[in-house]
């Protein structure tokens, strides 16, 4: 099975890895101050937010829930709150010059080609391309080595506005089709359809109400494998609890009422289903998932056996099992059982009791970040603080070699079948944008495929890697982006990012959207935080749970970093993260309000009581915890961003934003969360929200709208921060 990947440029802006330069305080200054200095803004007057008479009980504690009607996204007063929300703050943003210029810049920067790393199914290449400032990135296919490259699909013919995205796709084998499917308006839920990719027609086929699930072709290219739930009601659709997946098998030419179920287990409702079919055709392989935890289980079905049974490989949510290709019978598996950093083993289906697995790669002392079967081969991605290596290793463990890399960065890609000689991959980082190289293994050689140009004095900047100690002493790497010409002087402004869970790991990456930034003379830190995989397992599990407290603490001494090194100071210094970063962003606001000059919070998840009853969020219990367990209610109480809010605090000037169509974390977070902000708010910073209208949780936004939200928060925080035109010749 072959699945498209994604495009190049992430909406989230990403860090790099580069060289410390050793810039470091004047023993002979005197200590910065570690809290906010008074700032004297105009205060806003928001619209006036209901509250109601709600309360729980939580194992014998009570707790107010007054906004809960705000989590009714569809409700006619819900729709009238954001509106008015929207006023206010688009009011706000708009009366503040920069924003102009900075979506002009941003414009500018974003226009030029860039491509996805191709890869072959049967005689053809497939690769993306946005030629700059199209709304979707558009999928080409070559019919032959030499041969000029042709539209497959183009998703900017699916929309009026753009915002109608490729959700997905999978070529078949012999390349003859292409599943592909859709995704409106940024929701997690895919329809498939069918293209036949020589006529360039779609054929009859439609599968709805796909989630979580690509498709996997069969190898006679009848049909595909895929994962759905049954249709909501209609007012389930972007709300309900997501439960009891199921594996099918959609067969060409048939509707999808004949689709035949493959697996499903309904006594397990949070089980999920992945289906894979292996490059040989011969076996469907399972993987089982429960929650966003790594460990699953895998199990597999000999598609030569009519009986139709479904075989248990791994059959425990121990560890994680990870099917990277097979020899006949021979699974290669990538793993962290007894290896937090990840190895490789090999499991003969005859023989498959744990006594008899064959270690291939052993744990090293880097953890394992990526595996491809290729040229009969293992291509292994290691991250080295952070950083992407590559190695080369034969199926009997023997040593390859490694492939170099351009410099410090991260490399992506390495697509392909066990038979492959060669690949593509591609090689990023803060200040370097996405190359593609081709890699031969019959040679040994990397050579440059493409390289997008970039009209940005990319020499004027540098980055930097430091290390700094957390509350309890562990040593948190981060990294630091700024022009050149930066003076240590405690005034410039600094946008500092964070995650910190889910086993993600903040890697080196570029983004267009930082330029401008920098221009302005802004710094931008990353802070690798506990609770992503940076270091392996035992990274990520030392910020999840009972544990989450030090995600916040390694937050809190990053800030406190950059202002005692003399990069910022609090005034102006601003925190900003995504998703589980929104939650740790509305957690240490709370926690420190006055560290911080500014801070964004987007799509968060700031409700850490009700965060399982919608979408997907019961998945996420695996890095949480449920308010629903009497051990783990104190725990998410303590630091939930909404329930910690307290009247007569003055927190940092904030824009929280989300999206009206986010399905995975419900907007119904950002509104309660705003409402009570504005409410609390004791000074006179802004506490505004900002809520985009036919968007999901990030993927999938047209390239307009992603620049004018970038505009948005710099236009946000340079108000925010006291920037003006001195910073940009600072």
């Amino acid at each position: 099975m072959r699945t498209m990947p994604r495009t190049l440029i992430s909406i989230l802006i990403c860090g790099l890895l580069g060289g410390c330069r050793g810039q470091e305080q004047n023993a002979a200054d005197a200590m910065p101050r570690l809290t906010r200095e008074p700032v004297d803004m105009q205060k806003l007057t928001y619209p006036i937010t209901a509250t109601v008479d709600q309360t729980d009980d939580y194992h014998g504690t009570i707790v107010a829930d007054p906004y809960r009607w705000l989590e009714n996204a569809d409700a006619p007063e819900t729709r009238a709150w954001v509106e008015a929300q929207n006023k206010v703050t688009f009011d706000y943003l708009g009366a503040i010059p920069e924003r102009a210029r900075f979506t002009a810049r941003l414009t500018e920067l974003w226009n030029y080609a860039r491509y996805s790393a191709p890869f072959k199914e049967g005689d053809r290449t497939f690769f993306q391309k946005n030629d700059g400032l199209q709304a979707q990135s558009v999928l080409y296919v070559q019919d032959s080595p030499t041969g000029e490259p042709r539209v497959l699909l183009d998703p900017n013919t699916l929309s009026a506005d753009g915002t109608v995205a490729l959700g997905g796709a999978a070529i078949s084998r012999d390349g003859r089709y292409l599943a592909w499917a859709t995704s409106v308006s940024g929701s997690d839920w895919r329809t498939w359809y069918v293209r036949d990719i020589t006529t360039g027609q779609d054929l009859p086929d439609k599968v709805e109400w796909s989630k979580f699930s690509d498709a996997s072709w069969d190898h006679a290219a009848e049909g595909f494998y895929y994962s759905r739930y049954e249709a909501p009601g209609q007012s389930e659709t972007f709300e309900g609890a997501n439960y009891f997946q199921k594996l099918y098998y959609h067969r060409l030419g048939t509707g999808q009422d004949q689709d035949v179920l493959v697996y499903d287990r309904p006594d397990r409702k949070d089980w999920g289903f992945a289906g894979e079919v292996s490059d040989d055709g011969r076996y469907l392989v399972i993987s089982i998932w429960q929650g966003t935890s790594r460990n699953n289980r895998l199990y597999y079905k000999d598609l030569r056996d009519k009986s139709k049974v479904v075989r248990p490989l791994f059959d425990a949510f121990d560890a994680a099992y990870e099917f990277i290709g097979n020899e006949g019978p021979v699974f290669y598996i990538r793993t962290n059982k007894d290896a937090p950093r990840d190895r490789v083993i090999a499991v003969d289906l005859a023989e498959a009791a744990p006594g008899n697995w064959r270690t291939i790669v052993p744990e090293g002392p880097d953890p394992l970040d990526g595996v491809s079967l290729l040229n009969h081969s293992l291509v292994l991605t290691y991250l080295h603080d952070v950083a992407s290596q590559v190695r080369l290793v034969g199926l009997d463990g023997a040593a390859l070699g490694v492939i170099e890399l351009p410099g410090l960065g991260t490399v992506g890609g390495f697509g392909g079948r066990p038979d492959d000689t060669e690949t593509w991959y591609t090689f990023d980082s803060f200040l370097s944008p996405g190359e593609i190289h081709h890699y031969d293994f019959r040679t040994g050689t990397s050579t440059l495929f493409r390289r997008p140009e970039i009209a940005f004095d990319f020499a004027s900047c540098q980055t930097s890697q430091v290390f700094y100690q957390s509350r309890d002493g562990t040593r948190v790497p981060m990294f630091i982006v700024h022009r050149r010409d930066l003076v240590l002087d405690g005034t410039n402004p600094t946008l500092l990012w964070g995650y910190g869970g889910f086993n993600v790991s903040e890697q080196p990456a570029f983004s267009a959207a930082l330029l401008p930034w920098l221009e302005k003379g802004g710094i931008y830190a990353v802070a690798n935080l506990r609770g992503g995989g940076e270091y392996g397992e035992s990274w990520h599990q030392g910020g999840m749970l009972k544990n989450k407290q030090n995600v916040f603490d390694d937050f809190i001494a990053a800030a406190e970093y950059l202002i005692t090194r003399r990069y910022t100071s609090a005034n102006r210094l601003a925190v900003y993260g995504g998703s589980n970063g929104g939650l740790l962003v509305g957690a240490v606001v709370n926690q420190r309000p006055g560290l911080f000059g500014a801070a964004i919070a987007e799509v968060g998840v700031m409700d850490m009581l009700r965060f399982q009853k919608f979408t997907i969020g019961w998945a996420w219990t695996s890095d949480y915890g449920s308010s629903e367990d009497p051990e783990m209610f104190p725990v998410l109480h303590a630091y939930s961003p909404y329930h910690n809010l307290k009247p007569g605090v003055e927190y940092p000037a904030m824009l929280v934003m989300t999206a009206d169509h986010d399905d995975r974390v419900v907007p119904g977070h950002s509104f309660k969360y705003a409402a009570r902000l504005q409410a609390c708010q004791a000074g006179n910073l802004p506490a505004l929200i900002r809520i985009q209208t036919k968007a999901g949780h990030s993927a999938g936004k047209p390239t307009a709208m992603v620049i004018e939200e970038h505009a948005d928060r710099y236009a946000f925080l340079w108000r925010a921060l006291g920037m003006s035109g001195a910073d940009a010749g600072h």
